[in-house]
């Protein structure tokens, strides 16, 4: 297949557009619906003027797909591979874009959903692991932030688009919105399908031969035979040794302790992402309408304008971690962006309780203050950790898994939040602020610091062990140090044998 001509800097500028054009449409599609659903408009009029309970539905069942397609990730995306995982997720959702944009019927309707939310299961779960892979320690952090930052892009458009087209009449009020998300799945279908895939991958799998043309094209060398991509493929060789002592993969691997310690990986994975919905992000997001008129008091009109210079705050927000992740890290940044939360919802608790104008417009403000800290930590990082954290043989896994929890919670929150809102009005803002409390000691205990470290480092994480696998008692949650490798240099077929085992000293 033809590769796109140019190498170093500019190929993994052109591998990260990708990536972000990927959360560019999963930002896009996770907020259209919500903009144009209702009983009282055009999508209303088409489809028999759909209830509360069934709105939520539509809404909610788009989750329930990107479940699935995490699914399939979790058991056939390390076979299928990064690359092609991501073309079928594009080609996925062009395919639900057509079926939901002529769509007559609810069931279709729910079909469509559901396809276009496999789709974004694909994506989800390979593009964080993808740009990951093509990417060096120094940047990593920076690169997989700007696609969280793109996500908010995209939630930004749709947002601003629906608003636009409610003032039309007829369907192309709402089909047009929906529709447009096939612009973005098709630009990404045609940028990914010119680059390389992941060498980590092309190594496991036994493509010797094409991931050290990837290296070279990635270290912006002529020749795979030199030095520093020899050095860069050994690397990448041992740790796969290494991983893969005990023969072919079983899914056991992923609840075995020890010093790799997969299962404190996936637990990691997991917590992280969880730890993300329960913030109460969502209801913010997502919500921030319902949460305005119905929480604060304020009119439906004004609560429109301000859902959509909420999420412009988030955007701009979200632009913070590219300068910080890599220079202060990942737990830094989740332990301020948690205690920036909890606390911005106690304030606005106790302004809500007042009961007065005044304090519902204080409070309000909280919400925008609620955006910068969570654009700091808890937007980006719980897509970056899950594809640094695990090793090379179960990072598909954990990407996929950590995604599947990731888009079950949002069901749930998104199920959760609007009975909560009128049932208890203004204190669902408390049990958010103790999630958020909660979130900065389990950080700070268990979660090891990965700044700057390339994976093959971040493999020897919990060598320490311990309850907290090292990360109580090494500084900054640092558990392991960059491991500097000696120059390797070309050598005869005949000491290749020799040379291994000096490798497998030093390391």
């Amino acid at each position: 297949m033809w590769i796109l001509p140019v190498r170093g800097k500019a190929m993994v500028w052109a591998i990260t557009a990708c990536c972000c054009q990927g959360f560019l449409l999963l930002g896009y599609d996770q907020g259209v619906m919500s903009g144009i659903i209702g009983a009282q408009n055009q999508f209303g009029h088409d489809f028999g003027n759909p209830d509360a309970t069934t709105q939520g539905l539509i809404v909610a069942i788009y989750d329930i797909g990107c479940a699935i397609g995490s699914l399939i990730v979790f058991f056939w995306g390390e076979r299928i591979g990064r690359k092609r995982m991501i073309m079928m997720g594009a080609a996925t959702m062009i395919i639900g874009t057509a079926i939901l944009t002529s769509s007559t019927t609810r069931a279709q309707l729910y079909v469509g959903r559901v396809i276009t939310g496999i789709g974004n299961g694909f994506n989800s779960s390979s593009i964080p692991v993808y740009q990951s892979e093509t990417c060096g320690g120094a940047i990593r952090g920076a690169l997989v932030c700007l696609n969280s930052t793109i996500t908010i892009v995209g939630l930004v458009i749709a947002y601003w688009l629906d608003y636009g087209l409610s003032f039309v009449a007829g369907p192309v009020q709402w089909r047009l919105p929906i529709g447009f998300q096939a612009v973005f799945a098709l630009c990404l279908l045609l940028q990914v399908t010119v680059l390389p895939d992941s060498p980590r991958w092309l190594l496991a799998h036994g493509y010797d031969e094409e991931a050290s043309k990837v290296i070279a094209l990635l270290e912006d060398h002529d020749s795979a035979d030199h030095p520093d991509v020899i050095q860069a493929r050994k690397e990448i060789e041992l740790s796969l040794a290494q991983e893969s002592e005990g023969g072919p993969f079983r899914y056991s691997e992923l609840l075995h302790g020890g010093p790799i310690g997969n299962f404190r990986r996936i637990c990691l994975c997991i917590a992280v992402n969880v730890m993300q919905q329960f913030t109460g992000s969502n209801m913010i997001n997502y919500l921030a309408p319902v949460v305005y008129q119905n929480t604060m008091g304020l009119s439906r009109d004004l609560s429109l304008i301000l859902g959509g210079c909420t999420s412009i705050t988030y955007m701009f927000a979200s632009f913070i971690p590219l300068w910080t992740v890599d220079r202060f890290g990942r737990r830094p940044l989740l332990m301020i962006s948690a205690s920036g939360l909890s606390l911005c919802f106690i304030l606005a608790a106790i302004l809500l309780s007042i009961g007065t104008r005044p304090a519902a417009f204080a409070a309000t403000a909280m919400v925008f203050i609620f955006q910068i800290f969570l654009g700091i930590g808890f937007l980006p990082i719980p897509w970056l950790y899950p594809a640094e954290i695990s090793t090379t043989r179960i990072r598909a896994r954990g990407s996929a898994i950590s995604s599947f929890f990731n888009w079950m919670c949002v069901f749930a929150v998104v199920q959760m939040t609007p009975p909560a809102i009128a049932n208890i009005d203004w204190r669902v803002f408390i049990i958010f602020a103790v999630f958020n409390a909660c979130w900065v000691p389990i950080v700070y205990f268990f979660f090891p610091e990965t700044r700057g470290l390339e994976l093959e480092e971040i493999d020897h994480i919990f060598e320490k062990g311990g309850i907290t696998g090292g990360v109580w008692g090494s500084k900054g949650g640092r558990t392991t140090t960059d491991m500097h490798y000696p120059a390797v240099t070309p050598v005869e077929p005949k000491d290749d044998l020799k040379a291994e085992e000096v490798k497998l000293e030093h390391a």
